[in-house]
């Protein structure tokens, strides 16, 4: 995608943030990336992590290989400020790829809004083939960045919900949240809710979502049978883990690096029954039974950044978006 072998293309936030991509396409893209790697076509080894004694920051590098585009590619992370608030909080994440048939560089991008659309769409097609039939209602939990998408892509994969709960202490954070979701369903309704535990207990899928300070802390014995419970932040207690009738992980090894806070006692957690790119081309099964309560754990996977990024990277070059920068002269 560049002219030779000493230009990057540069894709920045407004670069990205202009371009157009339907939620389907996300929620496509994403599952065709489980699917290469759990066909053997892709690589996605276990990430890298750096965070200090104090916890005030975390840092992570992720490099892939995408078999199916023949793309080579890395992230990284960086969060400071994880003992303030929000408001007070630094992210940046950068993704770089590169062309494994010619040897050339795609580009390097923000991966704000590559890993705001991943998320929710991993997290849907979760729920997809976890929830169990019927499931007609679903509480988000936390409205940043991951909260604002999850009920849209929730329904992109489960049309028939039709209760939508949200909880959140922040009113912006709630409002972004009405305003996505009628963005995408303008005809769905929005329930905003005060006692997230009482509305976990009449939720069939509950996604967590929220930041390590919520007050939000749905416990297993809230849960009724059959649900879903799907962790990308917080907002759930261990026990929705350690008594669950199911584990499913999008990687098991990436669970015990990023979901510490979820171990028991000991530092340990319990064995995952099966890892999510398996559910997905029907090596593993996902639910075995409508009561079982299932716990989901929703950890990034590089491919899945790789594939969604590399399609943002393909649309932009069509647009003629971002900058050239001569980076190895």
């Amino acid at each position: 995608m560049t002219a030779d072998d000493s230009t990057l293309r540069l894709l920045s936030t407004s670069d990205i943030a202009g371009i157009e991509i339907s939620l389907p396409d996300v929620v496509d893209v994403v599952e065709h990336a489980y699917r290469a790697l759990a066909e053997g076509r892709s690589a996605n080894p276990r990430k890298l992590t750096v965070k200090p004694e104090n916890g005030h920051s975390v840092s992570y590098a992720m490099l892939g290989r995408d078999g199916v585009r023949n793309v080579v590619a890395i992230k990284t992370s960086y969060k400071h400020g994880l003992d303030k608030g929000r408001e007070e909080q630094h992210y940046y994440t950068t993704l770089t790829l590169y062309d494994d048939i010619t040897g050339l560089p795609v580009a390097m991008m923000d991966c704000g809004r590559v890993g705001s659309l991943r998320t929710p769409a991993v997290s849907a097609l979760l729920a997809r083939e976890l929830a169990a039939p019927g499931s007609r209602s679903a509480l988000v939990i936390g409205t940043g960045t991951q909260g604002r998408l999850a009920l849209p892509f929730l329904l992109t994969t489960l049309p028939d919900l039709d209760r939508l709960m949200v909880y959140g202490t922040h009113p912006d954070g709630l409002a972004a949240v009405r305003e996505r979701l009628h963005h995408y369903f303008p005809d769905r309704e929005l329930e905003v809710v005060d006692d997230v535990r009482a509305a976990a207990a009449g939720a069939d899928v509950v996604v967590a979502t929220a930041g390590g300070h919520t007050p939000a802390a749905v416990e297993a014995s809230d849960l009724k049978p059959g649900a879903l419970s799907i962790l990308v932040g917080h907002g759930i207690a261990p026990s929705t883990l350690h008594r669950a009738d199911r584990v499913v992980a999008t990687s098991e090894a990436q669970m015990k690096v990023t979901g510490t806070d979820m171990a028991d006692a000991d530092g340990d957690f319990p064995p995952v029954d099966a890892e999510f790119p398996d559910v997905v081309v029907g090596r593993a099964k996902g639910r075995q039974s409508a009561e079982e309560r299932i716990f989901a754990y929703n950890s990034g996977l590089v491919v899945t950044d790789i594939a969604l990024g590399h399609r943002f990277a393909q649309l932009a070059v069509e647009q003629g978006l971002g900058t050239r920068v001569s980076l190895w002269r």
